[in-house]
C-alpha cells in the first residue's frame, strides 16, 4: 500500500517531469481550482487557470528548461487529509544554467482520494 508521503512525492516527481516536458495543460489535475501560488518575487497567482497560463508563458520562452522542486520533507496532519511539503527549488535556463533558486513550501489536500496542491510559496534566495 502506498503511504500518503510516497503518493505526494510521486506526484511531485511527475510535476517535475511535466514541467521539463513543457506540458502546461497536463499540470492542471495536480491543483485544486482555487490554488494560490506565491512566486519567487512575491507575486500572487490565484486560480488554476492563472497558474496554468503562467506555466504556458514560461514554457513559451525558448531559454526555459525547467523548474525543479526537490522535496526534503513531507508532514501530514493528524487526519491524514492535508500535508506540507518543503524543499529546494531551482529554475534552469539554457543560457544561464541554474540561475534562480531557493526554498518552497507546498500545501497538499486529499480530494476524492487524490493528493492535490492547494497552495505553494517560493522564496528566491539566489539569482
Amino acid at each position: 500500500m502506498t503511504t500518503p508521503t510516497d503518493a505526494i512525492l510521486a506526484r511531485r516527481r511527475l510535476t517535475n517531469k511535466l514541467i521539463a516536458a513543457k506540458e502546461a495543460a497536463r499540470l492542471r489535475p495536480f491543483f485544486v481550482p482555487g490554488v494560490n501560488v506565491i512566486v519567487g518575487d512575491g507575486s500572487l497567482i490565484s486560480g488554476v487557470d492563472a497558474v496554468i497560463a503562467a506555466f504556458a508563458a514560461q514554457f513559451a520562452d525558448p531559454d526555459f528548461v525547467a523548474f525543479v522542486r526537490t522535496p526534503e520533507a513531507v508532514e501530514l496532519d493528524g487526519d491524514g487529509e492535508r500535508a506540507a511539503e518543503r524543499g529546494a527549488w531551482v529554475a534552469v535556463s539554457r543560457s544561464q544554467g541554474e540561475h534562480i533558486a531557493g526554498w518552497y513550501l507546498a500545501a497538499w489536500t486529499k480530494v476524492r482520494g487524490q493528493w492535490l496542491i492547494e497552495s505553494e510559496t517560493f522564496i528566491t534566495l539566489q539569482g
